[in-house]
């Protein structure tokens, strides 16, 4: 039995392409390039409307099993009964063509979505968490909106709905949550094959995997550090792709929706990554326990001093243009209120924040970065002979200024 696929040649889909022009000349109607740690934004084209994502939709039902996984309600080896609605998918799509009453493992349905994008696959794990699909799309919906995906509104489990629709930027974040979250994500995403059934192997839909650099057919597209994430395809999205790739100690991703072709969506992938990796270098711009020159210290109370020194307690890294020198700034300083740090405090003890800017200089893009303030010192509680006497000091001293104001 033959693993099939939706071909999608679109004949005349490349004379329709609604390319957003960019500088860059990424031919998508929507394309982002983030920094996976930070979220940074390095290159964004109609990043902000939302558009039908295809098969990349099923990035959050991966992320939705794998969090089942961690909670301990499911694992691996548990067996999962093909419901009716799964055996039922539309012949054209992507599928492992399960039958009704057919089990397979969570780790084999997993894998078939993940390698394979199989629909029949994916609703099988749909129905199993969320009772039917329509019970999972709505843990969908709400899982979007409790991490911010404010564009992201979701039809089905594996984006064959057109009424399924997220915006680049968006996509470009979970696809961040997810692998920070569940870095074993990527064990699964990067499988270039997987033997399903005795007979049935699984060729991975990411043609960019660095795994792919020997195989002939897939060869030209590899690119060295790429280890997921998903395609996607359907006439109104057109050829979509979320990737990511890392190189060093960074690790980028991209997202491009409506290409022109199944081979356009890497290429263009390819320009995204290659600009990211080519022009930008993490640089720390603020060192750790680094001193904010205008909050230098913290009142306390009831400690030997009436102060203590404070310090970032991380540094300040971003991404910037390789061989810039960039400049930062503190924009805001909170500092815990006069009254609520009470002596003994001790070193490396949170009094508040500092949020520094940088202004990319390219894109006049503001980003900012928040940091803790710490105490850079133990402060012990002083004696109530000192505490006395301080409070006798300030008293007379009070008094003294009362008195001078009658005159």
């Amino acid at each position: 039995m033959m693993l099939t696929t939706n071909i999608g040649t679109r004949a005349a889909y490349a004379d329709k392409v609604e390319v957003t022009p960019n500088p860059l000349g990424v031919e998508a109607r929507s394309a982002i390039l983030i920094d996976a740690d930070s979220g940074q934004v390095l290159y964004a084209v109609n990043a902000e409307k939302a558009f039908p994502p295809a098969s990349m939709t099923k990035l959050m039902t991966e992320y939705l099993v794998l969090e089942e996984i961690s909670s301990g309600r499911l694992s691996l080896t548990d067996m999962v009964t093909a419901t009716k609605e799964a055996a039922s998918i539309p012949p054209d799509g992507s599928q492992i063509y399960l039958a009704e009453g057919d089990q397979h493992t969570v780790k084999d349905l997993y894998m078939a979505m993940a390698v394979q994008s199989a629909n029949d696959a994916t609703i099988a794990l749909a129905d199993r968490i969320g009772g039917t699909e329509q019970g999972f799309v709505e843990k969908m919906n709400e899982t979007a909106q409790a991490l911010g995906l404010k564009t992201a509104h979701f039809t089905s489990a594996t984006g064959l709905a057109d009424t399924t629709v997220i915006s680049a930027s968006d996509l470009a974040k979970f696809a961040s949550i997810l692998i920070k979250k569940h870095p074993e994500f990527l064990d699964f995403a990067k499988t270039p094959s997987y033997m399903f059934r005795q007979k049935d192997k699984m060729t991975n839909l990411n043609w960019m995997l660095e795994t792919n650099k020997s195989i002939p057919n897939f060869k030209q597209y590899a690119y060295p550090g790429v280890d997921g994430m998903k395609t996607g395809y359907i006439g109104a999205a057109g050829y979509c792709f979320t990737g990511t790739a890392k190189r060093g100690d960074l690790r980028l991703i991209s997202v491009v929706m409506d290409t022109a072709s199944k081979s356009a969506r890497f290429i263009q992938t390819a320009k995204l990554f290659d600009y990211g990796f080519d022009n930008f270098e993490k640089k720390t711009l603020v060192a750790p326990k680094s001193v904010v020159e205008t909050n230098k210290t913290v009142k306390i109370k009831k400690g030997v001093s009436k102060e203590v020194p404070i310090m970032t307690a991380t540094d300040v890294t971003l991404l910037v243009k390789k061989n810039s020198t960039p400049n930062v700034t503190v924009s805001e300083v909170k500092l815990k209120d006069d009254g609520k740090l009470v002596a003994p405090i001790a070193s490396g003890t949170v009094v508040g924040t500092a949020t520094y800017a940088y202004k990319d200089p390219d894109t006049g893009q503001t980003l900012e970065k928040t940091v803790n303030l710490v105490t850079s010192e133990d402060v012990k509680k002083a004696s109530w002979w000192r505490l006395m006497f301080r409070g006798l000091g300030g008293f007379i001293s009070g008094l003294f200024k009362g008195i001078m104001d009658l005159f």
